[in-house]
């Protein structure tokens, strides 16, 4: 099992995992996800940037996914109820999109994703990573409270919708 960047051929399979977890958000009734976003072209996107990351296991298939980006991330700059705990004017580590094939949930995926994009930024002695999710997601909110992400305040969407903002200070 490795990860690895994303090509234009994996699109089939990222969509495939994408659709999947969205029809699992709808049946634990969480409105995340249900609305377009994301789709093949947010994906093509990430993959012409480098910002989108497979895992693909020993039969070279791809099991899960995310986007990874050192780029700020324009709904941060505002935080409400709270603050981040490193200063948005610093370079920081940002996840989105991070989802696991169906049949490979519950394996520790996102946590080796995670782990994968914590050592990214060690080595470039880059301290922060932010990432948020909807506040009905308990599963992702479980995960990132157990890695030691602190829950940060509430950001709004650039479609407007409200998300828990959590961060790490990983170095």
């Amino acid at each position: 099992m490795k990860i690895r960047l994303s090509t234009f051929d994996d699109i089939p399979q990222i969509e495939i995992i994408i659709n999947d977890a969205k029809t699992y958000l709808a049946s634990l009734n969480i409105d995340q996800w249900q609305n377009g976003y994301p789709n093949a072209e947010q994906v093509e996107n990430d993959i012409k940037k480098g910002e989108s990351y497979v895992v693909v296991n020993d039969e070279n298939k791809v099991i899960a996914t995310s986007m990874f980006t050192l780029r700020k991330e324009p709904t941060y700059k505002e935080i409400f109820d709270g603050k981040w705990l490193v200063s948005e004017d610093e370079i920081y580590g940002v996840i989105h999109r991070m989802a696991i094939k169906k049949e490979f949930r519950k394996l520790g995926l996102a946590t080796f994703l995670f782990d994968e994009f914590h050592q990214q930024l060690k080595d470039k002695n880059i301290q922060s990573l932010k990432i948020d999710t909807h506040e009905d997601n308990l599963g992702m909110q479980s995960l990132i409270k157990k890695l030691g992400y602190k829950y940060c305040g509430i950001i709004y969407t650039s479609y407007n919708a409200k998300r828990l903002a959590f961060e790490k200070v990983v170095s």
